[in-house]
């Protein structure tokens, strides 16, 4: 739509520290960017939803302030594209 803001949005998904999936959810509910986040099973072990006003700041999102939650292993971010 003309006008139409688009905000930048990813889906981080995360290997937390054996063990440490609820202090990770916690911390991850704590950020103000930060749309919503779960547990999951598989691979990952958490899922979190990151949108922000521009892709440059929902990289410096992820990188110092997601990556660098306490018992974090690993993430995978995974940006939408626009519609």
């Amino acid at each position: 739509m003309v006008g139409e803001i688009q905000m930048a949005i990813a889906f981080i998904l995360i290997n937390s520290e054996i063990g440490e999936e609820k202090s990770v959810l916690d911390q991850l509910m704590s950020l103000p960017n930060v749309g919503e986040a779960h547990v999951v099973y598989g691979v990952y072990d958490l899922i979190a939803k990151i949108e922000a006003d521009t892709m440059d700041e929902l990289k410096k999102i992820v990188t110092e302030n997601l990556r660098a939650l306490e018992n974090v292993r690993s993430t995978m971010t995974m940006i939408c594209v626009e519609k």
